[in-house]
């Protein structure tokens, strides 16, 4: 499996990750971001930030980096860093099928990206994904299965991915929602010809919603690799929008809230990568802190009073603005 390359990293970072959704197109959902990215949201300007993104994560040990078709860009901005240090061959490469994006690179679009699983899209993306990536693609996930994805029942395209499977692809889902652990164990019950069709699950886990937690203990022991994804909540824990109890146990460890709310993940024995959206190298520093920050019970017991109520988490999320 290809995660296995993960196991012989030694790197304190090498259980982080980089994810490209924020960088790899002009409008995202996070909060912080108009700042972080100024007024230049040009293809090459958002190409640049991501490659040196990529150099200073991988320079600073991480080894997993995540991608999908309707992050922009994402899979052509990580495929030319690629193609240009072709040394580079210890990285495992991840993406994802089952949103188009629609924003024409606008920050303004009505629309930014469609949802759709059938087995027409996954061809589709596919071939695009193959066109960009190539045989460096090592995880191909279906993008946000929720409990009513129709990926989940249609044996047609379980037929597909299998067959992607035997050619040497890992095959993963990811979800959202406040659904998240049903989806995860519907998902887990998936199998061609007997065996399991999933072998990773990506997530969304963070101080403010921890109710997938069970149900990615499930998935890590059942032999699935767990990604995390969100850990940030979208910016909401990051300073300065983070809440007093964060700010107060990131002022105790002398690191930043960041680096607190993503070593809280980090600790979590099912966490087999956590991502880091940052979008600049300052803040991607900072993240990586994550892998040496201590919490000790009564910050941890602090942290966990964060906790909110999974529908008014993700009502909240709904209504970020894409910046």
């Amino acid at each position: 499996m290809t995660f296995a390359r993960l196991a012989t990293a030694t790197t304190p970072t090498c259980h982080l990750g980089l994810g490209l959704a924020a960088v790899a197109r002009p409008g995202y959902i996070t909060l912080g971001r108009d700042e972080d990215l100024g007024e230049n949201r040009s293809v090459e300007a958002l190409r640049t930030r991501s490659h040196e993104l990529l150099d200073a994560a991988y320079f600073q040990g991480v080894r997993y980096f995540d991608v999908a078709r309707s992050y922009g860009r994402s899979e052509e901005f990580l495929a030319d860093w690629l193609h240009a240090r072709p040394d580079i061959d210890d990285v495992v490469i991840g993406s994802k099928w089952g949103y188009t994006y629609t924003a024409g690179w606008s920050a303004d679009a009505e629309t930014h990206e469609v949802k759709d699983h059938s087995v027409e899209t996954y061809d589709r993306q596919r071939a695009e994904t193959a066109a960009l990536l190539g045989d460096r693609l090592d995880l191909y996930q279906i993008h946000s299965v929720t409990p009513d994805s129709p990926a989940l029942t249609d044996k047609e395209l379980h037929a597909r991915l299998a067959d992607e499977a035997a050619r040497g692809t890992t095959i993963g889902f990811s979800t959202s929602g406040p659904a998240q652990a049903d989806a995860i164990r519907a998902a887990l019950t998936v199998t061609v010809d007997g065996e399991p069709l999933f072998r990773t699950v990506q997530s969304t886990y963070n101080a403010l919603e921890t109710s997938a937690g069970p149900a990615l203990a499930e998935a890590h022991e059942a032999g699935l690799t767990v990604i995390v994804k969100e850990g940030m909540a979208n910016g909401r824990l990051a300073a300065p929008h983070a809440p007093d109890a964060l700010k107060a146990v990131a002022e105790e460890t002398s690191l930043g809230c960041d680096a607190v709310a993503l070593a809280l993940v980090l600790r979590q024995p099912w966490a087999g990568v956590v991502l880091s959206g940052a979008a600049t190298v300052t803040h991607l520093a900072s993240n990586l802190h994550a892998a040496v920050v201590d919490l000790d019970e009564g910050q941890l017991n602090r942290l966990a009073a964060l906790v909110e109520d999974p529908p008014a988490y993700w009502a909240t999320r709904g209504q970020l603005p894409w910046h």
